[in-house]
């Protein structure tokens, strides 16, 4: 699975961390990658059990930009609805994973364990998916939604052996810039205005983020984008 990496932003808990790369040694998952402001926690290695060379070489990152620059495409769970995001289910989304051809770079996004992630770090992912549960209960602890996406992952790569379908999108970085140019063509063209930013600003990364543009995808958008009529039905 080295193809899979797991990246964890903001967590709280050095346990936890832990406890997420002993779930990786489980499930066959060696890229682990923590966005914190402060090295690895040595508590992380208690509970890491014969899990340790996975916290020995994972990395350790700023910023969540930073951290998922060199993804081709980013999952992240979230166990809340969010407007303008179309949230997968779990077995959808495994299923969307394993379709990727076996070259790409995929990350699997977790927040932090009592905020979860912001709007803002959804800006960073492509698709959202959501872990059943029953809806009395409070969310799963970030250690065991880490293990329960990779046991579906492991589990249906074995059982079914999917045959890779989608070509490799664009590294996560030069998709989030082709998105910046859309949405700055969207104000240019006074689409996007002080009073519908946020709404729409989101509507768009939801949009063009489940695409997983691919390089030919890139250049057709803004090719749209630049040369597309403007509000008074001109082109430009």
């Amino acid at each position: 699975m080295s193809s899979f990496f797991v990246i964890l932003s903001r967590p709280s808990s050095p346990e936890n961390i832990g406890l997420v790369a002993r779930g990786m040694k489980n499930t066959g998952f060696n890229e682990l990658r923590l966005i914190l402001g402060t090295p690895i926690d040595p508590n992380s290695y208690i509970t890491a059990v014969h899990a340790e060379e996975i916290l020995d070489n994972s990395g350790v990152y700023p910023d969540i930009s930073t951290a998922v620059a060199d993804m081709d495409v980013v999952f992240a769970a979230t166990a809340r609805h969010r407007k303008n995001y179309t949230s997968l289910s779990l077995k959808q989304a495994v299923r969307k994973m394993l379709k990727f051809s076996p070259e790409s770079r995929i990350g699997i996004l977790f927040g932090n364990e009592r905020t979860g992630l912001t709007s803002e770090e959804l800006y960073h992912s492509n698709f959202l998916f959501a872990i059943p549960q029953e809806t009395s209960q409070p969310s799963y602890n970030l250690a065991s939604a880490v293990l329960i996406t990779l046991f579906s992952i492991y589990s249906t790569a074995g059982a079914n052996k999917m045959q890779a379908a989608q070509k490799k999108p664009l590294p996560r970085w030069e998709q989030e810039e082709c998105i910046r140019l859309i949405l700055q063509k969207l104000e240019e063209k006074k689409f996007i205005n002080p009073g519908n930013n946020a709404h729409v600003t989101g509507m768009v990364h939801d949009l063009f983020g489940r695409m997983a543009i691919t390089a030919k995808d890139r250049d057709l958008l803004l090719a749209i984008f630049s040369k597309g009529p403007d509000r008074n039905g001109s082109s430009q």
